[in-house]
């Protein structure tokens, strides 16, 4: 990946494309990178509303759930993406940030037949849908998982922009802006997207707890034999040691004989924040 003249020339060996939004401000010193998810039904529909002028928002880059990457700013010019927000003493992040946008439907809704629906009214099947309750409420709720190859180039283009501009923290857009947005919500894995960029310890994220009686097994997916203290019960407490696309690999918390010390893979759709 290489940046010139502030753009985005090449990830994966792909040209990124340009297309030039005109929701911009002045230059843009960035101090953060602020991740955000388009609650729109698509790559294309998103670009195509974020370089809207009546959007009145905008950010610097929209990563697809194939992996395309398009720019629509310099990323020394301020877009509009952070909205009212403040971190660490600093308020109105646009003038501090670069914005990623994810392509991501975002909160869905139950409906029947095992389907979810968005706000857009696009429904997803059970498979791409995580049930996860945000870090900032109090009830859980459906949220479109990312794919593999997504979070791998917002990965590798992160690192490229923090180690381009000395960026100092990785953020969710509901970590500057708490109550007011959801985004990237809880199926994005901030915690260790945050420590692989910045090179922090995993042991920094927070504990989880299963959300269901949940089998833990050897490896990352449904072909793995399960081991024994399968299930693990609703509200174990676990700590992520790796990540293989929606599987987690944890170290069991236990007490006592009743929950013995494991180590082994579930599903990340069956985690959430341990309150």
């Amino acid at each position: 990946m290489k940046i010139r003249h502030h753009k985005l020339e090449k990830v994966e060996g792909e040209e990124v494309p340009f297309e030039k939004t005109p929701n911009v401000g002045g230059r843009l010193e960035p101090r953060l990178l602020v991740i955000h998810y388009t609650a729109g039904p698509g790559l294309e529909e998103s670009v195509g509303w974020l370089c809207r002028k009546e959007a009145r928002a905008s950010a610097h880059l929209v990563i697809g759930r194939d992996g395309r990457v398009v720019q629509l700013a310099p990323f020394n010019r301020v877009t509009w993406h952070a909205g009212i927000s403040r971190w660490n003493g600093v308020e109105g992040l646009n003038h501090h940030s670069i914005g990623i946008e994810l392509d991501n439907a975002g909160r869905l809704e139950r409906k029947g037949g095992g389907e979810w629906t968005s706000w857009f009214g696009r429904t997803y099947p059970e498979e791409e849908v995580m049930e996860a309750t945000h870090k900032h409420e109090v009830e859980e709720a459906g949220w479109q998982t990312f794919t593999p190859k997504q979070l791998a180039v917002a990965l590798e283009v992160s690192a490229g922009l923090v180690a381009r501009y000395g960026l100092e923290e990785v953020v969710g857009h509901d970590d500057i802006s708490p109550g007011r947005k959801v985004d990237p919500g809880p199926a994005f894995p901030l915690g260790s997207f945050r420590s692989r960029l910045l090179g922090r310890e995993q042991e920094e994220a927070p504990t989880l707890e299963t959300t269901v009686n949940l089998n833990i097994r050897t490896g990352p997916g449904t072909e793995f034999e399960r081991l024994d203290g399968s299930p693990l019960p609703s509200g174990t407490r676990v700590e992520v040691v790796d990540e293989a696309a929606d599987w987690r690999l944890v170290d069991v918390l236990g007490d006592g004989e009743e929950l013995p010390d494991l180590q082994g893979w579930v599903h990340g759709r069956y985690l959430q924040e341990h309150r």
